[in-house]
């Protein structure tokens, strides 16, 4: 017991030491904007009808209320102070660490491997972006609730008690209104039924068709005690689905045709394993390819094919690693990319969760690969703290990058290559600082890989309209409308740059054109009686 809580303690100590840099950290304009920032309803706090709101939007692709809640409650607190709301995700990191720990100690008894597990957890580099990026507080609240849910089915399993499957119902639920990656939880429970819950076991003789139909008979009341998980899961998916299709952010097959999406999501699948054991080049965004080489594709199918074939056949002396392995596949499934939305190929905070799996794997099976070493605990425990002080120096260095918009995003261009929205991001950012110039070559940058761009043809027109040329604004927002006719930003950016040059009538069009589209844009209503009360004293002086 005492030895748990000093490792409780260390595991606290560490995580904050290595985290705690983010208080100074600045919000970003890539979605903490849309989250926070510039969210009427999060910087004006809880209150009645911003709750309605949570629970009846499905702003930004996803219905995710408890997320929402959140964010209002930080506003509440700190304002848009950005120190505060990054506190609050790093006291959930390390919050989930900790049940992380305890769960697998509950779980499997092996205090040394289910710290090591935590630790990984708490300190691997590819974490960073889930912890370091405040819009990304759905993910860690979402895992906070799904080791909060597992912690309460290993009590209900060993137990049975139903207030502890109760309170593991309505955490999942709070889990998948924080995030809904978490639908794929039920079957998580699925493989630690079989380790470490040993609830069901294999034949010993496959070929014995009694003893598969016994195998059968004890998975499917697993199935059915997991029914209520699985509905919400369903309605959960539905409720995702609905809202990305809403906002159009389902990405149709003729925009990326299937078989190349299965062809990503193939060749992530083996980026994520390999970046867990060399965590090197980590971008918060990386662009979906234009096109994969055959090699790795099939290297990556190969590798994925025989993973697997391996744990099956190792499984009854080694259930861990199927568990781990599953666990890595099935909960990575929902963000692969084969329902793809947005323009990443993968994303470093999707294996906030799926790394668990690895984990275990490499957890439980380096003290089997060295059971016959001398000096065994001396070299493990040598090896792990290597390691985690590696992880740790690592990771302090990628949360440096995460310090500031301009940093990130220099920092993601100099590593991923064809980053259009990266460069446009950056392009931003510098404008904000005042670097003019240098916005322009970044923006420059982004329509060169991506010539149809709307949002860097906006920024570039601004960006000449600032530095005194009009008539190269007026091209990037006619070269937007020729893209995107409805468009209100360039409508009413183009309306701005015509009353500028003295183009009344061309202005009046432009203001009155982008007013069709949204007759409640302020700005546009303004600025057009602005203009046609300059026309009038001009007609009047003539």
């Amino acid at each position: 017991m005492r030895s748990t809580i000093l490792l409780c303690i260390g595991l606290i100590v560490i995580t904050f030491s290595v985290y705690l840099q983010v208080m100074d950290h600045e919000f970003l304009n890539f979605d903490d904007d849309v989250y926070i920032t510039e969210n009427a309803h999060v910087v004006t706090g809880l209150n009645g009808p911003n709750i309605v709101w949570a629970f009846t939007s499905v702003h930004s692709f996803n219905w995710h209320p408890i997320t929402w809640l959140s964010h209002m409650a930080d506003a509440q607190m700190y304002g848009m102070n950005p120190s505060g709301h990054h506190l609050t995700n790093v006291i959930l990191h390390v919050l989930s660490s900790l049940l992380l720990f305890l769960l697998l100690l509950r779980s499997t008894r092996f205090q040394w491997q289910s710290a090591f597990v935590a630790a990984l957890f708490a300190l691997h580099p590819l974490h960073v972006e889930s912890v370091a990026w405040v819009a990304e507080r759905k993910d860690v609240l979402s895992a906070f609730f799904c080791f909060f849910t597992l912690f309460f089915y290993a009590e209900y399993v060993a137990k049975r008690k139903t207030r502890s499957y109760i309170i593991a119902l309505a955490s999942f639920m709070l889990g998948l209104m924080s995030k809904p990656m978490l639908v794929t939880l039920p079957i998580v429970m699925l493989l630690m039924d079989f380790w470490p819950f040993n609830r069901y076991r294999l034949s010993e003789q496959e070929s014995d068709q009694r003893q598969r139909v016994e195998t059968l008979k004890q998975f499917v009341p697993l199935i059915k005690e997991k029914v209520p998980f699985f509905v919400c899961s369903i309605l959960s998916a539905v409720v995702t689905i609905y809202a990305q299709h809403k906002d159009g952010a389902i990405k149709s097959f003729d925009v990326m045709p299937l078989g190349m999406r299965i062809e990503n999501a193939t060749v992530a699948y083996a980026k994520y394993i390999y970046l867990m054991f060399w965590p090197h080049d980590l971008a918060v965004l990386y662009p979906f390819p234009t096109s994969i080489p055959l090699w790795q594709f099939c290297f990556s199918l190969l590798c994925l094919f025989l993973v697997t074939v391996t744990t099956i056949l190792v499984r009854r002396n080694h259930p861990y690693l199927i568990v781990g392995w599953f666990w890595f596949l099935v909960t990575l499934l929902p963000v692969i990319g084969l329902v793809q939305v947005g323009s990443q190929s993968m994303a470093d905070r999707y294996t906030y969760i799926p790394l668990i799996g690895l984990f275990i794997m490499v957890a439980w099976g380096i003290p089997f690969l060295t059971r016959n070493l001398k000096y065994r605990r001396s070299i493990l425990a040598l090896l792990a703290g290597l390691v985690l002080s590696v992880l740790t120096v690592l990771t302090w260095k990628q949360l440096d990058y995460w310090g500031n918009n301009v940093s990130l995003y220099r920092h993601a261009v100099d590593v991923t290559v064809n980053n259009a929205i990266i460069h446009n991001n950056l392009g931003a950012a510098l404008v904000k600082n005042g670097y003019l110039d240098a916005a322009i070559i970044e923006y420059q940058k982004a329509l060169r890989i991506n010539p149809s761009y709307v949002d860097a043809h906006n920024n570039l027109g601004t960006a000449f309209a600032q530095k005194g040329y009009p008539d190269s604004a007026i091209l990037e927002y006619t070269d937007v409308l020729k893209i995107d006719p409805y468009n209100i930003s360039a409508l009413y950016n183009l309306g701005t740059v015509y009353a500028q040059k003295g183009k009344l009538d061309e202005a009046i069009i432009s203001f009155q054109n982008a007013l069709k589209l949204n007759p409640n844009h302020a700005d546009a209503n303004y600025n057009l009686n602005v203009v046609l009360t300059r026309k009038n004293k001009l007609s009047k002086s003539q």
